[in-house]
């Protein structure tokens, strides 16, 4: 019984160098080294799958609120809408930036 050297879920798992380390210390690559290539499949379940009946109400309700709400999120507008349209602008006795400006000499 050995160790765990490296796991992989959807890819090939790096090889055990310890082949290469005997190969490179002399030893015949014939001979059985320590590392074993083990793989398993795990069957699935097929009965996971729900339907809008075998909620409960609270349940229906609270999802197809919430995806209303979510929905209306993306809606999109005409037009933006201005803050300050119904306001008109200040009117101007005097102009503010000349007077105070800063001049170096």
């Amino acid at each position: 019984m050995g160790r765990v050297m490296d796991i992989s879920l959807f890819t090939d798992a790096e090889p055990c160098t310890m082949e290469q380390a005997m190969m490179a210390m002399g030893y015949d690559s014939t001979e059985k080294h320590c590392c074993d290539d083990e793989s398993f499949t795990i069957e699935g379940q097929d009965d996971l799958k729900l339907s809008w009946e075998d909620l409960e109400l609270e349940q229906q309700v609270f999802i197809s609120a919430f995806a209303q709400s979510y929905f209306d999120l993306f809606v999109a507008l005409e037009q933006l809408p201005v803050p300050h349209e119904e306001y008109p602008p200040p009117i101007l006795v005097r102009d503010i930036h000349m007077l105070d400006q800063v001049f170096l000499i």
